[in-house]
C-alpha cells in the first residue's frame, strides 16, 4: 500500500508539471505559410486580407493565453489613421502666385489660411543641414510656413515630388499643418490657402501580455504583419506573399509567446505585438510608442526578415544600431559556446536602424533595436511577388527563434539590463 501511494503521488507531481513549448520546425512552417500564403493577398493594410492575418495572429495568441494589454478589451489595438490629400491650393508670395512646384504642404487640417500675421516662420538657409531641418519642421505643433533657400532648388524638387502625396497621420498626433516655400529670403507679406480632402480608416496593432513579478518593467518582442499586396503580374502571379518580409518576424513573435507563456511566472513583464501599417510609413509602432511610458521598456526585440541565412552564414542574425547600447553585446554574450551567433549589422550605409519600428521607441531612449538575418546585398526576392515560402529556410528560421528565446533569458529573469540609447547621437 505504501508503495502505491508513492506511486501515485509521483505521478500526480508529473502530472502537474508541464513542459516548456517546444519551438520546432513543423510548428514554425505551419505559422509563416498560413501568413504568407495566396489566401492572404500580400496582407496589405485597408483591405480584408491584412484582417485575416491579424484575426490569426490573435487567435495564436489566445492559444498561448496571453493576457490582453492594459486598457484593451480583446488583442486589437485599435487607432484611427489619416489622410490629408490637397484639394486646392493658392500660394501669394507680395502680390505674385507662384506654380505649385515651389512649394508644399503637410496638411492636419482640412483648411488653412496662412499670413505673415497669424503663423510662426522659419527659413533654411544656405549650407545648413536641409534633412535635419525639414524633419525638425515637419513634426512642429505650431502653424508655420518654413522658406527655404533656392540653393536647395535640387533636393526641394524630391521633397516636393515625396509630399505631393497625402498627409498621413494618426489620431493623437500634435503636429499642425506645415507649408514649405522655395524663396531667397523671408518675404514681407504673403498670403497661403489651403484645402483638402480628409480620410479616415481604422487600424489594429496585435497585442498580448504575460504578467511579471515585476510588471512595470517590460521587455518587448514586435513585428510587423502587414505587407505589399497585389503588384503587377509577373510570370503569372500577382500576390507579394511577404514571407521573409515579415511574415518570418510574426512567426518568431508567436512561438516566442508560445514559449514563454508554458514557462513560470517570469520576472519582467513580457510584451508581444504585430505592427500594422511598416510598409506605409511606421504607423503602427508610432501609435504603440506612444501608449508607453518610455522608462519602463526595459528593451526592444525587433524582429524583421529572419527566414533566410546572413552572408555569413546559416545560424547567425545581426542587430541594428549595435554600438548605440548594450543590447547586442548581451545578446552576443548570450550565445557563446553555441550553434548561434549575433553581431553588428553588415549594412551600416543603408540606415536599417532607421528603417524599421523600432526607431520610434529607440528615440525615446528606449534600447530598441532590429534583429535580421536577410542577405539584403544579394536577396532579390524583397518586395517582389518572389518572396514565398518556398524560398524559406525553415531550419535556420527556427533557430533563429531559438537563439532570440535563449539570448531574452537575461533580459526577461532581471539579471541582465541593456544600457539606454542616448538620444543624442540619433537622428
Amino acid at each position: 500500500m505504501r508503495y502505491h501511494f508513492l506511486l501515485v503521488s509521483v505521478l500526480v507531481i508529473l502530472l502537474g508539471c508541464s513542459q516548456p513549448y517546444s519551438i520546432q520546425q513543423s510548428n514554425v512552417a505551419e505559422i509563416v505559410e498560413t501568413l504568407s500564403s495566396d489566401n492572404m493577398k500580400g496582407r496589405r493594410v485597408f483591405t480584408k486580407d491584412v484582417e485575416r492575418a491579424e484575426k490569426y495572429i490573435a487567435d495564436n495568441f489566445k492559444k498561448a493565453d496571453l493576457s490582453y494589454y492594459p486598457g484593451l478589451d480583446s488583442y486589437k489595438q485599435s487607432f484611427i489613421f489619416n489622410e490629408m490629400s490637397i484639394k486646392t491650393a493658392s500660394v501669394n508670395i507680395e502680390g505674385s502666385t507662384l506654380p505649385n512646384t515651389r512649394f508644399f504642404a503637410l496638411m492636419h487640417d482640412t483648411a488653412i489660411v496662412y499670413t505673415e500675421e497669424n503663423v510662426q516662420i522659419s527659413f533654411i538657409e544656405e549650407g545648413e543641414n536641409f534633412r535635419r531641418k525639414i524633419r525638425r519642421y515637419s513634426s512642429s505643433k505650431d502653424p508655420m510656413v518654413v522658406f527655404i533657400d533656392n540653393s536647395f532648388e535640387e533636393i526641394f524638387e524630391s521633397y516636393r515630388n515625396y509630399y505631393s502625396r497625402p498627409t498621413a497621420f494618426i489620431d493623437g498626433k500634435e503636429e499642425s499643418s506645415v507649408v514649405f516655400v522655395m524663396s531667397q529670403t523671408i518675404p514681407d507679406n504673403f498670403e497661403i490657402e489651403i484645402k483638402a480632402d480628409h480620410k479616415v480608416q481604422e487600424l489594429n496593432n496585435i497585442v498580448g501580455v504575460i504578467e511579471g513579478k515585476r510588471k512595470d518593467e517590460i521587455v518587448l518582442f514586435s513585428a510587423h504583419h502587414d505587407h505589399i499586396g497585389i503588384r503587377n503580374v509577373v510570370d503569372g502571379d500577382s500576390i507579394a506573399n511577404g514571407a521573409n518580409d515579415n511574415a518570418s518576424g510574426v512567426t518568431a513573435v508567436i512561438e516566442l509567446a508560445k514559449y514563454f507563456s508554458s514557462l513560470p511566472q517570469p520576472e519582467r513583464t513580457i510584451v508581444f505585438t504585430t505592427f500594422t501599417a511598416e510598409e506605409v510609413g511606421g504607423f503602427g509602432s508610432q501609435y504603440f510608442s506612444r501608449q508607453v511610458e518610455a522608462n519602463k521598456i526595459i528593451a526592444m526585440f525587433n524582429i524583421e526578415m529572419i527566414g533566410k541565412p546572413a552572408v555569413s552564414g546559416p545560424n547567425t542574425a545581426w542587430i541594428t544600431g549595435y554600438n548605440l547600447s548594450t543590447f547586442g553585446e548581451l545578446l552576443s554574450q548570450s550565445t557563446m559556446g553555441s550553434i548561434y551567433e549575433f553581431y553588428p549589422d553588415p549594412y551600416p550605409q543603408e540606415n536599417l536602424f532607421y528603417r524599421s519600428d523600432n526607431i520610434r521607441f529607440a528615440r525615446k531612449g528606449i534600447p530598441a533595436h532590429t534583429i535580421s538575418t536577410t542577405p539584403i546585398d544579394v536577396d532579390t526576392d524583397y518586395h517582389t511577388v518572389h518572396d514565398e515560402f518556398h524560398t524559406l529556410n525553415l531550419t535556420h528560421l527556427t533557430n533563429t527563434i531559438k537563439a532570440i528565446a535563449q539570448a531574452a533569458e537575461g533580459i526577461i529573469s532581471g539579471r541582465d539590463t541593456p544600457s539606454r540609447i542616448d538620444t543624442e547621437f540619433i537622428n
